[in-house]
């Protein structure tokens, strides 16, 4: 049984005994990945790091999607002090802390994805008024970063908003994504990703939206026949800690990790353009599962920018609990970094 360290650094409790009569420290590490995807090598190259670090006194236990719950129960158990350590998509606390909806705008950040990474990194809008508001909730999140653009597979072509019409679109359960995809007309259906291929393949939804990488390592494009490369978003995932494990933690412990967290914003960035673009690569070649990949125009994403604007007002005026500041802010830090 993996110990809690609540303590170990700053509370009643003592951590476990080393061989050599130093301190140890058990943490555990849940992902919404599975082993290979970047999620959990992420968070295998940080154990590492941390272990490395302090000299083997710091184990932590990775766990790939499923090994502890589905999304929600990870969530759950990071809040109560069962897992330390999450990486958590904002889409999937979306109904708790309603302003991490935010990244389910679509055509919010830039087109580049290492411009999007810099401003994940240095805005103030996420990490401190954000971080502040999922602080309530017993989460601090420690960074923000992309997995990639997102794209489009789908049973029939998608190349403008008019396609998405009565199209049963599968999404995350946020609000705001639901409202997104009602914007283009379609039909969204909110499912975990564990249930996905199974409902593509059936047909029970038809399409879904996803970062190059996953939808290869999923197989998805096993049962889907097209894919629009229309980089609507960001697949923005989130380092997360328990709030009162974190603040627990002595001057030194949480300095090794705040540092460690930083150290892998680069790491991560490298790590997902390396598997985006392989399996760009994988599903273009495949000739037992033929997809057939849209490219949008500039004047057809245009198209469906002109439909997704709305969504930000409906964003400030029924989402956000702070009358949209945390957004507004935002767009004031993406115009002032530039394309």
């Amino acid at each position: 049984m993996i110990s809690m360290i609540l303590a170990a650094c700053g509370g009643s409790d003592e951590g476990e005994g080393s061989a050599d009569g130093g301190e140890t420290y058990n943490w555990k590490f849940v992902t919404e990945e599975v082993d290979g995807q970047v999620q959990y090598e992420y968070a295998e190259e940080f154990a590492k790091r941390m272990n490395e670090k302090s000299d083997g006194a710091v184990n932590i236990d990775v766990y790939e999607f499923g090994g502890l719950g589905s999304e929600t129960d990870q969530v759950e158990q990071l809040q109560g002090g069962t897992v330390e350590m999450a990486v958590m998509s904002p889409g999937f606390t979306g109904n708790m802390v309603k302003e991490g909806q935010v990244f389910a705008l679509h055509f919010l950040f830039p087109d580049s994805v290492e411009k999007t990474q810099e401003i994940l990194n240095d805005s103030e809008a996420l990490n401190t008024d954000l971080r502040e508001l999922y602080e309530e909730h017993s989460i601090t999140p420690l960074s923000y970063w992309s997995e990639g653009a997102m794209q489009w597979t789908s049973s029939k072509p998608i190349s403008e908003p008019a396609d998405f019409e009565n199209f049963k679109m599968r999404t995350q359960t946020s609000p705001l994504i639901l409202k997104s995809y009602e914007a283009y007309g379609a039909e969204p259906t909110p499912m975990s990703w564990s249930e996905l291929y199974t409902a593509l393949d059936r047909g029970t939804v038809e399409g879904q939206e996803n970062p190059i990488f996953f939808i290869g390592d999923a197989s998805f494009h096993e049962v889907q026949d097209y894919m629009t490369i229309s980089n609507h978003n960001n697949y923005v995932a989130m380092t997360t800690v328990n709030t009162d494990w974190y603040n627990g933690l002595d001057d030194e412990m949480k300095s090794m990790v705040d540092e460690t967290v930083e150290e892998m914003q680069s790491w991560v960035f490298d790590e997902q353009k390396k598997q985006n673009e392989e399996y760009l690569e994988t599903i273009k070649n495949d000739t037992e599962n033929p997809t057939e990949i849209i490219e949008l125009t500039e004047e057809q994403r245009q198209m469906f920018k002109d439909k997704a604007e709305p969504v930000r007002e409906f964003y400030r005026e029924e989402v956000s609990t702070v009358d949209g500041q945390i957004l507004d802010k935002l767009l004031e830090e993406i115009e002032a970094a530039g394309e």
